[in-house]
């Protein structure tokens, strides 16, 4: 028995030093695109010129970053982006709960074609032009509802609600409605305080996926005052890559750059940069919400 139980301990112990240098391999792996673009955006312009940047930078100048917030525009476009976010996160959250909560109840009649309707949607799309008529036709366009509405509710999001909802008990919703509570206190009293670990881990994709949108601003806004950061972003990636072509650089951008001798490479990177810090800075925050919602949200039924 000794020999055994010595024997599963070894193999413990092998497993467990593989599985450890494996996942930090596969994490260097997966940080090292992220530390590189750093250590560009930290590059001199003069010395980087005919080199690569391996990992650390070569020489080290703030340049890039002296060139951005030069454009005093792009703290719009943060500000923009911000409240597309946030309130972004707030409806999308607010939408998706109260539709995924009346799924949950036994009595409520058509939910099940709600349902299949709900998962027709993540297999068929109604397409880019009936989408901009429907904006259009609710007179959205050039408005922050062009860019929360069209994504605020998801068919995975509105599943991953649903099976959390039925982890929790019937006999909590009953109880309340025998003391006199209607669904929608029922709802926000005590079924939304029960699923806080499932709330961030959703609020996590949800932010992140509108801070990262580009396409819905470039279909249905028209104010460059309305822009978000992804916008700028691009606007940064073309410039430099008309740059780099030794195109006309007569864009105001461009004559940024000579301001600061920049270069292209480094501006590059240093807006990449710029526009992932926010949600490097929410993540930890959230991270210990992430693991528990995502296994009751997928695995309770």
């Amino acid at each position: 028995m000794k020999i055994l139980s010595a024997r599963r301990k070894k193999r413990h112990s092998l497993f467990d030093i593989f599985n450890v240098l494996f996942m930090t391999l596969l994490s260097l792996i997966f940080l090292y695109p992220l530390l590189m673009t750093l250590g560009l955006s930290f590059s001199s312009a003069k010395e980087l010129v005919g080199k690569s940047v391996i990992l650390f930078p070569v020489g080290f100048s703030t340049q890039s970053y002296v060139a951005f917030l030069t454009d005093t525009a792009i703290f719009r476009y943060y500000v923009n982006t911000i409240v597309y976010a946030i309130s972004g996160t707030f409806v999308s959250l607010l939408f998706t709960s109260l539709l995924a909560y009346p799924l949950t109840i036994s009595e409520f009649i058509g939910k099940k074609l709600i349902t299949i309707l709900l998962l027709i949607t993540m297999f068929f799309g109604g397409g880019l032009i009936p989408s901009y008529l429907n904006i259009r036709n609710l007179h959205m366009l050039n408005t922050i509802w062009a860019m929360i509405l069209p994504g605020c509710i998801s068919a995975w999001n509105t599943i991953m609600f649903v099976n959390f909802f039925h982890s929790i008990p019937d006999s909590l919703r009953e109880s309340a409605t025998i003391d006199g509570a209607n669904h929608f206190r029922v709802l926000f009293s005590i079924i939304l305080p029960l699923s806080k670990a499932l709330l961030a881990t959703i609020a996590l994709f949800t932010i992140v996926g509108f801070w990262n949108d580009y396409f819905n601003a470039l279909i249905y806004l028209d104010s460059t005052s309305k822009m978000p950061i992804q916008i700028f972003l691009r606007k940064i990636l073309v410039n430099m890559e008309i740059a780099e072509g030794n195109a006309n650089q007569g864009d105001e951008m461009m004559r940024l750059l000579d301001m600061v001798n920049a270069n292209p490479r480094t501006v590059k990177a240093a807006a990449t940069i710029i526009t992932i810090i926010p949600v490097l800075c929410v993540y930890p925050f959230l991270q210990k919400y992430f693991t528990k919602g995502m296994m009751i949200g997928a695995v309770k039924a």
